[in-house]
């Protein structure tokens, strides 16, 4: 299979490392001194399962120079999925497929309204990681999966050919029954990474106090409710589960979205309680929790973004 990885941080560099070892034509889109030490030294990917490296590896700066693939993997930030949509372009032939693995709940529809609407699956991965040096990869928590599906849930050969390819390539792979809900729950566990940001303190600093353990459960709440006024199907002891997950994580794991926060760089805020604070707005919904992480966040924000 030839493939296009597009954008080759944590979870590009991850997932499409482990697709290049298992022999499959990958391409990693990448710039800078990130990309001169992988044209140098190869992707290096050090693992809690596994340690490899890709050498040589086919890495550019140009997703023109890429040509026509059969899967392209979307791994960029969320707020660059919209405007890179038009560039995907060329990637495209007739059966090529798309799929997101970005934050949020926004990437498959922001796809679909520049490239034609058949080419979009809907996807998620779950995986912790992160570019710990130009060229090099570290995967450091969760067991790496990726969930995907068609937006209608219809069981397709394609989805079960990327199945079969990716289990091959040594991670999780799952087909959604329910993709929309399968990409909430996700949203819904991620938009505590906000409140990380705003206390400055990992998962296991929310858990551990009372006040904020309280505002982590809440946010969860609001999440869930906003998902119920738009009718995407979740079982109602999601909430509970989704904090059973936050207390099983390493005391010092912590998101993208609050690292982001903690060195000063931009970050996918508006991607995640942004969103929740815009969407509750139309159904009339009263999230205080994340309004309140979206605006003590947003002051940083917009300087990151200036700087």
């Amino acid at each position: 299979m030839k493939i296009a990885i597009i954008g080759t941080g944590g979870v590009g560099g991850y997932f499409g490392g482990r697709l290049a070892k298992a022999g499959h034509d990958v391409t990693f889109l990448a710039r800078g001194k990130h990309l001169e030490a992988m044209l140098t030294h190869g992707l290096i990917v050090q693992s809690i399962k596994e340690n490899f490296t890709i050498q040589p590896v086919q890495a550019t700066d140009s997703i023109a120079a890429i040509g026509q693939v059969d899967l392209v993997l979307l791994c960029v930030k969320s707020w660059l999925v919209k405007e890179m949509a038009t560039d995907l372009l060329p990637l495209l032939k007739e059966d090529t497929v798309v799929l997101p693995l970005e934050n949020g709940v926004m990437a498959a529809e922001e796809l679909q309204s520049v490239i034609p609407s058949h080419h979009v699956l809907g996807g998620l991965c779950r995986i912790i990681s992160k570019i710990e040096a130009p060229g090099v990869i570290r995967h450091f928590g969760v067991d790496p999966t990726i969930v995907f599906g068609e937006l209608n849930n219809e069981k397709s050969e394609r989805v079960v050919k990327l199945q079969q390819a990716f289990e091959s390539a040594g991670f999780n792979a799952r087909i959604s029954h329910d993709i929309p809900a399968d990409i909430w729950k996700k949203f819904i566990q991620i938009c505590v990474s906000g409140l990380l940001g705003v206390t400055r303190v990992p998962y296991g600093g929310i858990r551990e106090v009372k006040e904020t353990r309280e505002m982590m459960i809440a946010l969860f709440q609001e999440v869930y409710d906003l998902s119920q006024k738009i009718g995407i199907r979740i079982e109602p002891e999601f909430v509970q589960k989704t904090v059973d997950v936050i207390d099983a994580f390493d005391y010092n794991a912590s998101a993208s979205l609050a690292r982001d926060i903690w060195e000063s760089r931009p970050s996918e805020l508006e991607y995640q309680n942004g969103t929740v604070v815009r969407l509750a707005a139309k159904y009339n919904l009263d999230v205080s929790v994340n309004r309140f992480v979206y605006a003590a966040l947003l002051p940083q924000e917009r300087k990151a973004r200036k700087a």
